[in-house]
């Protein structure tokens, strides 16, 4: 099962370029905390980063 979390996260990592006001996107969009869009950006990173990484 995915979480919010996790779901913003994928999302955010699909994005070309992120937006300015993220933390407030994601959390209007996907219905998540501050707290927990802050992780959704990180996650994002690490997605980016294995995507890269792995093709």
């Amino acid at each position: 099962m995915t979480t919010p979390i996790e779901k913003a996260a994928m999302w955010l990592s699909e994005q070309k370029e992120t937006p300015s006001d993220i933390i407030r996107i994601l959390r209007d969009k996907f219905g998540i905390t501050a707290s927990e869009a802050a992780q959704a950006c990180t996650l994002a990173n690490k997605f980016r980063t294995f995507r890269r990484a792995h093709g």
